[in-house]
């Protein structure tokens, strides 16, 4: 015996030094009455699992089993090495009707986040009609909260009352917590009125519960601060970090500056870091980051939560770059990140598309031997993805282990971003399901994707299901269905869907405006536009350019200018994407001098500007002033883009300019470096067939891949009727076929050709193809008339809205 107390002793000393106990006196204290307390002291803070089996050994064999003081310590620590069953036995065996034995044991489970433990007990506790005090409420309460365990919570809520521990205010903050954390504040407001004496701590606990709640009722939050003052009640440091909370939340500066004005005289939260760091974060969501920078200069000590603080705040103002020096000088200073640092990190390296430093991050996480959290890797699929390295960012997708639906709807952005819609709308699917509920982010991130599509059918599909979970009270994705339908040609059910929007703004008009153009139908963009204004809503750019392309395909001039002497009185005339929309809309209307005009003019010429205007010179077959303003742009060091040759190339595909054309081609490959397109071959080729020189165009369009030459073809096809040659037209017909077996026009213009050519036989078996296939080319109509018939309606419908 005297052996196994000496290794009980020296094993004591090594996990948990208490300089009073030693192999002698430790003999000795068992013939004393504190044996009991002192063997529950070794037992509270045992530090593995080896050494409390010892010292339980030790219980054993002094008989001290039957102590319920020293059961209830072995009941409450066996649990923190995750040794449940043991607990469990030692509690079976000592349990009695002692209420104090058992709020111990609720405690104690709790503390070791055993909580369907204390919920079990909590059961049993009400079986032995014991009865129920506040600690065990309390207690029974918060494990509800950190399970997430609504209705169990409302149950023991009955309970308390029932009790009469409901007034109690420890029982009444917990309540407050709970009916808080499911954003039941009208519940947290009825339990607050109950509550007898009410002190700071239930102040606080619906000060919190406001602020955490956010939104609109983040407001309340500054009541009830208004509410404690009144009965002169002091708030403590938690209060005011829950009101910080509140108004970094409503980006309230005037209420944030008072409670910091406020701590300062008072003395609260000084030197404190989690104070300090709801200041920073309160500051920076109010777009103040001056003051968070003081603030954070100004602290002795900064942890890695102040310079998270620093860093997340600076990405959610959209301001990657300075997060990223931030991130950078955190590491210089050696403070060791954490996985939030190098998640934050990661997501600045996203937004800057810088793929190198994002790389190093990873390596880093690598190095170290970090366990990816399902944050960072998110983080990662992000960075990837917006770096345009795609099969990197799926293999990281396809390895976790975990996904939520933030990292299905930055996988599907991504696939949006790099033009890979088909394959967003499968991640979407997946997603589905593996039963996994779509957010606000996912729906229209898929309406996106659907509408670059044009896929009408699994728009209505998504439009179904965003009806049946009540999606379409949100305006945002009713304006993207809107815009969706009207992508894909619906435009009476974008109109209805329109119609049904509660709370229309500016874009929800906008995008109907847009598929009204886009579809030709001009006249209806006009009447919603003197709908908006007769509802007094505001416009914006992109509705005046909207506005401009209406009255470009109408052809009327006179309201292109009242819109630009809008511009003028509206102090606009600095807006570029006006102004080049202006400029295009004079050329289209044959105000070639005033398009001129307005661009000689603008100080403030972007790269866009000279497209524009080339295009507008194009538009006219004015190659001259088009090669003049190419050389003018040289000269004056704004380097082209793929767009400024596109324009170039067609003015001089019009002008049967072979030389200067096949000069400029060259020149933006060598000089340039910019690799031909689609439409640029397209229009070298249309550049060679009009000049005859269709061999020459055929060997160019042998460069492209098949997949790309579609355009390209059918303007050689047409080259070919022009100067009969059948042969090599044969050849390119049939190939164009191959490419676009539904597109009716194909089949018309090989059958045109076969019969130019004599081939009658040739040509009704073509046209025959089409009509097995059910395809009909579109008939034509006369723009002059429907213009004119649309601009009766419009003015008609525009005195009607006026009257």
């Amino acid at each position: 015996m005297v052996f196994f107390i000496l290794k009980i002793s020296s094993l004591l000393r090594r996990n948990n030094p208490m300089p009073s106990f030693n192999s002698q006196n430790l003999f000795l204290y068992h013939s004393t009455s504190n044996k009991v307390e002192e063997l529950a002291s070794l037992v509270e803070n045992c530090k593995d699992i080896a050494s409390l089996r010892k010292l339980h050994a030790c219980v054993l064999t002094h008989g001290l089993c039957q102590s319920t003081f020293l059961g209830s310590k072995l009941v409450t620590c066996y649990p923190k090495f995750g040794f449940l069953a043991e607990s469990r036995r030692i509690f079976d065996r000592i349990i009695n009707n002692n209420l104090f034995l058992w709020n111990s044991v609720l405690v104690g489970y709790f503390r070791s986040g055993q909580y369907n433990e204390v919920l079990r007990l909590y059961l049993n506790l009400k079986q032995k009609k014991i009865g129920l005090n506040t600690s065990a409420v309390t207690f029974v309460l918060k494990s509800c909260v950190e399970m997430g365990n609504f209705e169990f919570g409302k149950g023991v809520h009955l309970d308390a009352f029932k009790f009469g521990l409901s007034k109690d205010g420890f029982v009444g903050s917990s309540l407050i917590g709970l009916y808080s954390k499911y954003e039941d504040m009208d519940g947290a407001s009825k339990v607050f009125d109950e509550i007898a004496e009410k002190d700071v701590v239930v102040y606080t606990a619906m000060i919190t519960g406001y602020a955490q709640v956010g939104g609109q009722l983040a407001y309340e939050a500054f009541e009830f601060a208004c509410r404690m003052q009144e009965e002169e009640i002091d708030p403590n440091k938690v209060t005011m970090v829950s009101l910080l909370q509140a108004a970094a939340e409503l980006e309230a500066l005037k209420e944030g500056r008072s409670i910091h004005g406020y701590a300062i005289r008072r003395g609260i939260g000084c030197l404190d870091e989690v104070f300090e760091t709801s200041l920073m974060d309160m500051y920076i969501k109010c777009r103040v980051p001056t003051m968070a920078a003081c603030i954070f200069e100004r602290m002795k000590i900064r942890t890695i939560c102040s310079w998270n603080a620093m860093i997340t705040g600076y990405l959610h103002m959209g301001l990657p770059l300075e997060a990223l020096g931030h991130f950078c000088t955190m590491v210089q200073e050696n403070v060791f990140p954490d996985l939030i640092s190098l998640a934050n990190g990661i997501f600045c390296c996203a937004d800057l598309n810088y793929l190198r430093e994002g790389k190093s991050i990873h390596g880093h996480i690598i190095r170290i031997g970090y366990q990816l959290d399902l944050v960072a890797t998110t983080a990662l699929v992000d960075m990837y993805s917006k770096c345009h390295n795609l099969i990197q960012a799926r293999k990281l997708f396809d390895v976790m282990e975990t996904r939520d639906v933030i990292s299905y709807n930055v996988m599907i952005a991504g696939y949006i971003q790099n033009e890979f819609t088909s394959d967003a709308l499968n991640i979407f699917t997946e997603m589905v399901g593996i039963g996994i509920k779509p957010n606000l982010g996912s729906i229209l991130s898929v309406l996106s994707a659907l509408s670059e599509l044009k896929n009408v059918r699994g728009g209505r599909s998504v439009h179904g299901y965003i009806l049946r979970h009540l999606f379409h009270m949100n305006t945002e994705v009713a304006n993207q269905i809107v815009y969706m339908y009207a992508r894909c040609g619906c435009i009476y059910d974008s109109r209805q869907v329109f119609d049904r929007i509660r709370y229309k703004d500016l874009i929800s008009s906008t995008s109907m405006m847009m598929g009204y153009i886009y579809h030709g139908h001009a006249d209806e963009a006009i009447i919603l536009f003197w709908m908006m204004k007769k509802e007094r809503l505001d416009h914006d750019s992109v509705t005046l350019i909207s506005l401009l392309q209406a009255f470009s395909q109408l052809g009327h001039l006179s309201l292109a200018k009242e819109v630009h002497c809008h511009l003028y009185r509206a102090l606009m005339e600095r807006d570029t994407l006006l102004i080049n929309s202006l400029i295009t809309t004079y050329a289209k209307l044959g105000k070639l001098n005033m398009a001129r005009n307005l661009f000689e003019c603008t100080t403030r010429r972007c790269l866009t500007s000279w497209n524009t205007m080339i295009a507008a010179y194009g538009m006219h077959g004015n190659f001259i002033e088009v090669l003049r303003l190419f050389d003018r742009m040289k000269r004056e060091m704004i380097k082209p883009n793929d767009i400024t040759f596109t324009s170039i190339l067609t003015a001089c595909s019009h002008s049967g300019l072979v030389k200067e054309g096949l000069q400029v081609f060259n020149c933006m490959r060598e000089e340039y470096c910019i690799s031909p397109s689609e439409e640029h071959y397209a229009c070298i080729v249309d550049l060679l067939g009009r000049a005859g020189r269709l061999e020459e165009a055929y060997d160019l369009l042998k460069l492209l891949p098949a997949r790309q030459s579609a355009f390209a073809m059918g303007a050689l096809l047409a080259a070919c009727r022009t100067h009969g040659n059948t042969e090599l037209g044969e050849v390119i017909g049939n190939c164009l076929l191959d490419l676009e077996p539904e597109n009716a026009s194909v089949y018309n213009s090989v059958s045109n050709l076969y019969a130019e050519s004599g081939k009658w036989d040739e040509a009704a078996r073509t046209r025959n193809m089409a009509k097995k296939k059910g395809l009909k080319k579109a008939a034509g109509y006369s723009l002059i008339e429907l213009n004119q018939g649309a601009l009766n309606y419009s003015k008609v419908k525009k005195q009607e809205l006026r009257e």
